[in-house]
């Protein structure tokens, strides 16, 4: 169909852009353990996939455990895993059951 000249054409729909999010903003968070006795400690939760792999705490000069992770907003699950042994988190005041009959440590970021 031909266009008159005192008709005007539509212009295609300019692409839109995408829109960019502004990244989330981590925040750095340390887990200790004070079990001066303990061989390997490791934490594991929610934020790592349970992976023990991805949570060696390493030991100061005075016994006590430590591990610094970079954490987005939100809540999550762990325990410590101590000498083979599952453990909550001493010095963590929230827990839930877990499917293993035991408890978690929560942390809100």
């Amino acid at each position: 169909m031909a266009v008159k000249k005192n008709e005007t054409q539509q212009k295609p729909a300019a692409a839109k852009k995408p829109v960019k999010k502004s990244p989330v903003k981590k925040k750095r968070v340390t887990f200790s353990l004070n079990a001066p006795g303990a061989g390997i400690v490791t934490l594991c939760g929610s934020f790592n996939n349970w992976d023990p792999s991805q949570g060696a705490m390493k030991k100061d000069s005075k016994g006590v455990w430590k591990k610094t992770v970079d954490l987005e907003p939100g809540v999550y699950e762990y325990k410590l895993l101590v000498d083979d042994d599952w453990i909550a988190d001493p010095s963590c005041a929230e827990t839930v059951p877990n499917p293993h009959g035991t408890m978690n440590s929560i942390i809100r970021v």
